[in-house]
């Protein structure tokens, strides 16, 4: 079982994780959603569209002008808050790697830490458990938080392709994290594990992962993907950011079959759609409609 925040999300249960960026240069929307008014209709958008969770960023991932811890607080920890008051049960989620950051956004009212960058602040974990809050426990590949993956490698077993070593180590980096985080006193049921897409992989290691996701999801630890409009996606169908909607979906269609649980995305109603017809192909949803055939 999934817990997260007021909410018990079922075992079949595909969950959609919104982005709201609260930065002035995120690789996808330029900033749309730095000021409160487009960020708190971005809100209200998702939700309507679906999503039960709403992931709040203060830095963008990739390079970019320096942002401190206060600077990031600052840019989320009061949106969280009005968030909170708006809409009181909807799960907030706040994308950071800064203890500083954790703690404030938790008394603000988030009920997720969204660590995309594998641990890197061990106090992260800490905060999540002083304030039962739930932990994502994501695979970098070690790479500092944002810098980008060069010449990275794992190492693979013997007579076996160049980039399959690196599933191995997503699963003993995610496996620890979130043994530590448990050991910490995170709550089980409020832990999630992410492969970490582009996150310290070239393109041909995201597709490795995607491919054997099933092996993070047979861990029996549920499972976020964040795939929307990554940099895997373009560079494998050679589209510009603008342009990796298509290859998004077919990643997440993918991902659903394999078990991945949860869907951090840009596009949400799409997603949504994606997520439901996986779910009912496999069983776990009945259609919306079934007249066919009957009249």
């Amino acid at each position: 079982m999934l817990r997260l925040g007021t909410h018990e999300f079922g075992a079949d249960e595909p969950v959609i994780m919104a982005i709201v960026n609260r930065t002035p240069d995120s690789f996808y929307d330029r900033g749309a959603t730095f000021r409160d008014e487009p960020a708190l209709a971005r809100v209200e958008q998702a939700v309507a569209e679906g999503a039960a969770v709403i992931d709040i960023g203060g830095v963008k991932a990739g390079p970019g002008d320096e942002v401190t811890a206060e600077e990031e607080a600052r840019r989320t920890v009061g949106f969280v808050a009005e968030v909170r008051r708006r809409w009181p049960d909807v799960v907030i989620s706040v994308d950071t790697w800064r203890h500083e950051v954790g703690e404030a956004a938790c008394e603000a009212g988030a009920d997720l830490l969204n660590d995309a960058w594998g641990g890197v602040d061990p106090l992260l974990a800490e905060v999540a458990a002083r304030h039962g809050a739930g932990l994502v426990c994501t695979h970098a590949g070690g790479v500092r938080p944002r810098t980008r993956p060069h010449r990275i490698s794992y190492t693979p077993a013997d007579d076996a392709p160049d980039t399959s070593g690196v599933v191995d180590d997503i699963l003993q980096t995610v496996l620890g994290l979130a043994d530590r985080a448990v050991r910490l006193g995170v709550r089980p049921d409020g832990i999630l594990i992410d492969p970490g897409h582009d996150f310290g992989k070239s393109t041909r290691h995201s597709l490795q992962a995607t491919r054997e996701l099933g092996r993070l999801a047979e861990t029996g630890w549920p499972v976020l993907v964040s795939l929307s409009n990554k940099d895997f996606v373009g560079e494998t169908l050679d589209r510009p950011v603008d342009e990796r909607l298509v290859g998004t979906l077919a990643t997440t269609a993918v991902s659903a079959w394999l078990g991945a649980r949860m869907y951090r995305v840009h596009e949400v109603a799409e997603t949504r759609q994606v997520v439901d017809m996986v779910a009912s192909i496999a069983g776990h949803r009945p259609p919306a409609v079934a007249r066919r055939g009957l009249a």
